[in-house]
């Protein structure tokens, strides 16, 4: 795959349907009562991780039945052919025969008390349509929603893992200028797809504390080249022109009332246009929405046969 650019920017997403908190609908009856607190309970890592390989053992068997059951309604998943829905997914398991996965660097980060994401590595040995697909390691992220008190899979991506090319002699990276101390951060607000194209105008003025001031604490940043922290990717951003990628297909997706995923496509301009597919987790903490995660994928070739994920379709 041809490398694109080093960082990504965030993205936002607009609230499209909030998913309300579970409400307890017998407070008379202290046995109903528990049962409903116990649906509420956050889930542990060993919990998230099991409904995880679960799902790839239903595609793997091609069960259509117990995989949709893992997924809402309004599943989206990234791949290097784009963003896919539920029946996408569920369709995309007759032509891939998935005959073994091994995964590791399992973690599980809370998104809020109704959400939670999970981001890993898989290697697998496979064959879509009786050839072979590239056998990894892939960089995979999986954010799991309270629905009615069941855990399911509402956002999935993948990204092959490649290495860094080297970049081309006499080619320049884009200047940059520090940004002064008394630089206003950018406002986000109730809408995360404005809130991303304030982030690529500060990518464009070269505005990194701005940047910076939009991320959480313990954002992350999945690359097919890298995986960075929020110290790393505001560090990359200083070597990513932005004037030089159109931006498109805008969608959006809400987990709950206080996080949003939101996904687009970023075309470098130019006589041989290339694409990657983006994703980004925001979350409202403290009333100030902030980025929690990024992840890019690049689009697969545009001649020869695209690669299909290596679980869901």
């Amino acid at each position: 795959m041809k490398k694109i650019f080093l960082v990504v920017s965030l993205l936002a997403l607009a609230a499209a349907c909030a998913n309300q908190p579970i409400e307890n609908k017998n407070m008379t009856s202290n046995a109903n009562t528990g049962k409903e607190m116990k649906s509420m309970a956050a889930p542990s890592e060993a919990d998230i991780i099991a409904k995880e390989k679960a799902s790839w053992e239903a595609f793997k068997k091609k069960d259509a039945d117990a995989f949709g059951k893992l997924m809402t309604a309004d599943y989206v998943e990234v791949l290097d052919t784009g963003v896919m829905n539920k029946a996408d997914s569920i369709a995309g398991m007759k032509d891939f025969d998935l005959a073994d996965v091994t995964w590791s660097d399992w973690k599980m980060t809370p998104i809020d008390k109704d959400a939670v994401l999970l981001t890993y590595k898989a290697t697998v040995k496979a064959k879509y349509k009786g050839e072979d697909v590239p056998s990894g390691p892939y960089y995979e992220a999986s954010a799991y929603v309270n629905r009615n008190g069941d855990w399911q899979a509402i956002y999935y991506q993948e990204t092959l893992s490649a290495k860094m090319p080297p970049q081309p002699p006499g080619e320049k990276k884009p200047a940059a200028s520090p940004t002064g101390a008394s630089a206003k951060p950018a406002e986000t607000g109730a809408d995360p797809i404005a809130d991303e194209k304030i982030v690529w105008d500060l990518f464009k003025a070269k505005n990194y504390d701005g940047f910076a001031a939009v991320l959480a604490p313990e954002f992350v940043e999945t690359e097919a080249y890298a995986v960075y922290d929020k110290a790393g990717s505001v560090k990359a951003a200083r070597d990513f022109d932005a004037s030089q990628y159109d931006l498109s297909d805008w969608k959006s997706l809400a987990f709950d009332d206080d996080a949003k995923l939101v996904t687009y496509t970023i075309t470098l301009k130019g006589p041989k246009p290339e694409k990657e597919y983006h994703a980004t987790i925001w979350i409202n903490r403290g009333g100030k929405w902030v980025g929690l995660y990024h992840h890019g994928t690049p689009a697969a070739a545009a001649t020869g046969a695209a690669k299909p994920e290596t679980k869901k379709m």
